[in-house]
């Protein structure tokens, strides 16, 4: 079991009892996944740059991503229906804990200046999205073996009923949010 399940289970999960007065332990809110996105207007042109997505997606969640394809085509951006346009991955249960563990306490530090990520990420009903500028703050990606920077997209989705237990949940597991 990795260790930021390991907390979850012995640790936040009663604190978030006793801040948000659960009656039963299944209303505790959970991560559910997390879906880590690429997707670049420059595979219209050149078609192995999705390759390199998929490479460098591969890398850093350890699992293989699914080729996104526009569907349906616009003609004044030159896109076709199926045409390969990025990649995504979506995690769960084991992976996305040790990933999100890598994110908090690896990746979001090597970030220059970083100062936390905005509390504004939040959508309604808990689930949280991040921008990241670039994929080489993670640790697995080379800076030699890339072709170009590119940034990344990602949502955490939990069962929290709305922002303030999705807010809380994420604080208990690390995530630096700006003060």
């Amino acid at each position: 079991m990795s260790r930021l399940r390991e907390t979850y289970k012995n640790e936040i999960v009663k604190k978030l009892t006793e801040k948000f007065d659960y009656k039963n332990i299944h209303q505790v809110p959970k991560l559910e996944k997390i879906v880590v996105n690429c997707c670049t207007k420059d595979a219209v042109t050149n078609s192995k740059v999705v390759d390199s997505i998929v490479k460098d997606l591969t890398a850093i969640t350890g699992q293989k991503p699914v080729v996104t394809k526009a569907r349906k085509s616009i003609a004044s951006f030159k896109l076709r229906e199926d045409m390969p346009l990025g990649a995504s991955v979506t995690l769960r249960g084991e992976m996305m804990y040790e990933f999100l563990d890598r994110l908090i306490t690896i990746s979001l530090p090597r970030v220059r200046d970083f100062r936390g990520v905005s509390n504004k990420g939040f959508d309604g009903r808990g689930n949280y999205t991040l921008g990241l500028k670039e994929q080489i703050m993670f640790s697995e990606i080379s800076y030699d073996q890339i072709d170009k920077v590119r940034g990344l997209g990602l949502s955490i989705v939990t069962t929290a009923n709305n922002n303030d237990e999705g807010r809380e949940l994420l604080t208990l597991l690390g995530m630096p949010f700006v003060k």
